[in-house]
């Protein structure tokens, strides 16, 4: 080798030292880094900072967003890395009223829980008092709200189980404007059917009918009612054909009926 290139022992170890101090205050720093990391992690976790701040509720009506948060078991104090999505889901997933439950954390201090509620059909009267009837046949509890969260029927009568099953499902499959226009539904089966309802509308004309053809007779009731004096009320049947009588007279007036003709 020649001369030029030779690099003695001594003026290699200045160097290494050097080297290896370098790496020596990496590895501290990196040490450093990483136990300052660990302390803001447990002083963050210890701290308010990890904790649910807001929690926003949407789609519910049944149930106030108290109500809801009350039973989801999430407060201010919670942790928000300690939340089970799933478990808050299933346990609110098992109230009546609610059809499906989603529960999304937003970091870095939010939640949100977003409720899809069965419909409400109509109302059971019982006594003085209300109870929401669901689209799943449910019967909720008596009301506590003075006002009708919604516009719907109030059934008489009836009771949980097939005969209120096929109430809800006839209500169902008729328009909104419909079963706005109803006011009241009386449960009253005769010895030859069953499936016998009054219904009491909000025009002033009363209507007989069954709940085997309820749905599909009740879906020409505004073409019936335009056929007829607006200024004499009555009864119209529609459990066999479709005939009007006034509340003043003891004859029976025959109307066209669309399903039929």
């Amino acid at each position: 080798m020649e001369k030029g290139k030779i690099v003695s022992l001594e003026d290699r170890i200045p160097k290494l030292k050097q080297q290896r101090k370098r790496k020596a205050n990496k590895r501290l720093v990196m040490l450093l880094f990483v136990f300052f990391l660990l302390v803001c992690c447990i002083i963050y976790f210890q701290s308010p900072l990890s904790h649910v701040r807001k929690i926003h509720v949407k789609g519910n009506e049944v149930y106030s967003s108290e109500d809801i948060k009350d039973l989801s078991g999430l407060t201010t104090k919670t942790n928000i890395w300690k939340i089970n999505e799933g478990q808050i889901e299933k346990k609110l997933g098992q109230l009546p009223e609610i059809k499906k439950v989603k529960v999304l954390v937003k970091f870095p201090s939010s939640v949100v829980i977003t409720i899809q509620e069965h419909k409400q059909i109509a109302y059971i009267a019982k006594g003085e008092n209300f109870s929401a009837v669901l689209e799943n046949g449910e019967i909720l509890p008596k009301m506590k709200r003075e006002t009708f969260p919604i516009q719907a029927p109030i059934l008489n009568g009836f009771t949980k189980g097939n005969i209120l099953n096929k109430m809800i499902d006839g209500l169902e499959k008729l328009p909104d404007g419909i079963v706005n226009s109803i006011s009241e539904i009386y449960y009253t089966p005769k010895e030859t059917d069953k499936y016998s309802i009054t219904l009491y509308m909000n025009d002033g004309f009363q209507v007989l009918a069954t709940l085997r053809s309820f749905d599909e007779k009740m879906a020409h009731y505004p073409s019936i009612i335009s056929q007829l004096d607006q200024n004499e009320k009555g009864i119209i049947d529609l459990e066999v054909g479709s005939y009007f009588r006034a509340y003043e007279q003891e004859g029976a007036e025959q109307l066209e009926d669309e399903g039929e003709g």
